[in-house]
């Protein structure tokens, strides 16, 4: 049986919050509609592009059609995604040492084609996949076994920051390893059922080789 290590991206690899705040903030401008905060943002990501588009929209009689405003953010955001967004303190190190050992693979809700370039650029060569078509986004399971399919591996755990990522381990049937350092609250993910948690991205390859250790 191998085991390998799944990743959430937006949160939990990379703070993606300003450019993300920034592409929202070009739509509604340009339709005449009050911006964001990044706490508003932070609060609407974590279910696919469209739904933070519906979330960050007014709601009145004067807003834009949401596949319209959904069409422009996405080309906004394809062209301004690696402006401000970095990897938090240690994960690429993390990563690194952990594919010593471990497959790894990434798997977002963040549209497919951001999802690669950004990760080509932080992470290189690792398997990544956002939504798309073809696959229903989290928290359905089918992303996870998708990823799990590609790099060969039996049973995983999934690396997440939200609580969107642990009900999506659970519908998968893995253990879950929630970082404090993203879009969510501890409460917030303690609500739907998360248990494992790592505080300081400097502590992620020990607190993930602690869990693995337990499957």
């Amino acid at each position: 049986m191998r085991i390998g290590v799944l990743f959430d991206l937006d949160g939990t690899l990379l703070n993606t919050l300003e450019d993300l705040t920034d592409s929202v903030n070009y739509v509604l401008r340009s339709h005449g509609c009050p911006e964001r905060t990044q706490k508003n943002v932070r609060d609407f990501i974590g279910n696919g592009a469209r739904r933070l588009i519906e979330l960050s929209l007014p709601g009145t009689p004067d807003d834009p059609d949401v596949d319209t405003a959904l069409a422009e953010y996405q080309a906004y955001y394809k062209a301004h995604s690696q402006v401000k967004t970095r990897p938090y303190e240690g994960v690429v190190e993390a990563l690194q040492e952990l594919q010593k050992c471990y497959p790894v693979a990434i798997v977002s809700n963040k549209p497919d084609g951001a999802t690669k370039l950004l990760c080509k650029q932080w992470f290189g060569d690792v398997y990544a996949a956002g939504e798309s078509a073809d696959c229903p986004r989290k928290p359905a399971p089918d992303m996870l076994y998708k990823a799990m399919k590609a790099i060969g591996v039996d049973r995983c755990v999934y690396v997440g920051d939200s609580d969107v990522d642990v009900i999506t381990a659970h519908n998968a049937g893995a253990r879950c390893l929630s970082v404090l350092w993203g879009f969510r609250d501890r409460e917030d993910i303690e609500k739907v059922g998360g248990t494992h948690f790592c505080e300081n991205p400097k502590e992620l390859l020990p607190c993930l080789l602690r869990l693995l250790q337990e499957l």
